[in-house]
């Protein structure tokens, strides 16, 4: 298959470009008052980058992402402008074979500060949180669920980065404490109606959200809908056809990885171990998979 053959790019090299971050997976520039998101191939496990890149998963983030951006418009705004390189500023052209296909060029909004989960299935976080108190982020929930359950009806979860570099959920009143009381209402409700909107459009494409975050920020004092959207490494895709409530799911996202590096007993600190090259072969299929089932379209 052509996409298994694509280079594979851990680190954008820009020369002449201002850089304005570094994430665990993207690279960001700042190009004539706007920003220049690349997709790496980086992945990142545990809260460590590690070594071994995964093919094409920068390409999936981005194109999964312009694909939610372009179904999504008429619900919301959003920080996206092009994905075209032939329409990126000329000093960017240069740089072709590293951003086409994983880049695209935004506008420049301020973020706002907590991170918008919406939950409609019981896994991860939810799922340990429910055993010990029978709620999730402080929202009482029926007794009786099992693990990866369809909840009665889809949850707004927050959560903010702790200094460890996890997320840490917390509850709407201390979201709405962090933002304002309006503000924390508004996001709840496009955080829900977004949710709802995708979830029902991925039922007739085999594939269920049971979980995604979302980030917001402020740009012409218009709310925007930003960063990356709907892909597997915001989200748990799980295909319909294998789901079976009551355990674990097959899942179309990198928990391939966190399996692997679990396996092998790695203790969570430095240096992450590299990947053998069939672990990142599978997880560089699980993502382009995802992409597959939910656009309809090879990448």
């Amino acid at each position: 298959m052509k996409s298994t053959e694509s280079r594979i790019i851990l680190e954008t090299d820009l020369p002449g470009v201002v850089r304005h971050a570094r994430g665990k997976v993207r690279d960001v520039y700042e190009v004539d008052g706007r920003l220049l998101i690349a997709a790496t191939d980086r992945i990142s496990a545990f809260d460590y980058v590690l070594a071994t890149g995964i093919p094409d998963k920068g390409k999936v983030l981005t194109q999964l992402s312009v694909f939610w951006f372009d179904f999504l418009r008429e619900l919301t705004p959003t920080h996206f402008l092009t994905a075209e390189v032939d329409e990126y500023p000329s000093q960017l052209h240069a740089f072709r074979d590293q951003l086409e296909g994983r880049s695209m060029l935004v506008k420049r909004a301020r973020m706002v500060e907590i991170e918008c989960v919406a939950r409609g299935y019981l896994a991860g976080s939810g799922w340990k949180e429910y055993q010990e108190r029978g709620t999730v982020c402080d929202i009482p929930l029926p007794p009786g669920l099992k693990e990866s359950d369809k909840l009665p009806e889809p949850v707004f979860t927050p959560a903010i980065k702790a200094q460890s570099g996890h997320d840490e959920n917390i509850s709407f009143e201390r979201a709405a404490s962090l933002v304002g009381e309006e503000l924390a209402a508004r996001l709840k409700k496009l955080t829900l109606d977004i949710y709802s909107r995708a979830a029902a459009y991925a039922e007739t494409r085999g594939v269920i959200i049971a979980d995604t975050k979302f980030e917001f920020g402020f740009a012409d004092g218009d709310l925007l809908l930003g960063d990356e959207v709907l892909t597997p490494d915001s989200s748990r895709f799980w295909p319909s056809e294998t789901y079976r409530p009551g355990g674990p799911q097959y899942s179309y996202d990198k928990q391939y990885v966190r399996d692997y590096l679990e396996s092998i007993r790695w203790n969570k600190q430095p240096p992450a171990p590299p990947l053998p090259p069939e672990v990142a072969r599978k997880t560089s299929e699980k993502y382009r998979e995802a992409y597959r089932a939910l656009t309809g379209k090879e990448l």
